[in-house]
């Protein structure tokens, strides 16, 4: 039988991964006041100094967490929209309305994006970040938007008004007891979607 080591050195991609994930609980459970290197890395389970060899600072690790749980709303809407197959209407509905269901109507994604909300006015990297995630989903939505409906007049305008909608409903949803449930906001969404496209 072969020795087992004593120890097992992670692989760089995957430590960096867990401090991100990390980060993301960390700002959920405590918000932007008690997120430190200390926390994250007590979170993370390693030394405390570790973050910083993976991160320059504790706004570069908040930053790239605010990126990855962009990209993970991003996977989850695509999945929606895949999954709605081809019609271009099913599609664009299906985007909208994946933000009303988990993982993306949930109340520890709603308090993780408080804590990077939070941090956008005192910290210009999460700023650009919280403009990168929130250009990448209208992007989407408008390339949805001009698939179902080329003639569009307005699809800028038309993206903004859904996007402001879709927000609304989501953190209503998110925070819980919401005055409606997740069948009456896709209905919403599928009539202003209507309204607007008329």
């Amino acid at each position: 039988m072969t020795a087992q080591p004593a120890f097992t050195r992670a692989d760089p991609d995957a430590r960096r991964q867990s401090l991100i994930e990390a980060t993301a609980r960390v700002l959920a459970a405590r918000g932007a006041a008690g997120v430190s290197v200390r926390t994250i890395c007590a979170e993370a389970g390693v030394s405390a100094g570790l973050l910083r060899h993976y991160f320059v600072s504790l706004s570069e690790a908040i930053a790239e967490t605010y990126r990855w749980t962009g990209a993970e709303i991003d996977r989850a809407l695509e999945e929606a929209v895949a999954a709605a197959g081809p019609n271009p209407r099913a599609r664009l509905i299906a985007y909208l309305t994946a933000n009303f269901r988990p993982p993306i109507a949930t109340p520890d994604l709603l308090a993780t994006y408080v804590a990077f909300w939070s941090l956008t006015r005192s910290d210009s990297a999460v700023a650009a970040v919280r403009a990168e995630v929130y250009g990448s989903f209208r992007h989407a939505l408008e390339g949805l938007l001009i698939a179902y409906r080329p003639d569009l007049a307005d699809v800028r305008v038309t993206a903004v008004a859904l996007t402001a909608l879709i927000d609304g409903l989501w953190l209503e949803l998110s925070l819980g007891q919401a005055p409606f449930s997740a069948e009456e906001a896709e209905a919403l969404a599928a009539q202003w979607l209507d309204a607007l496209t008329a």
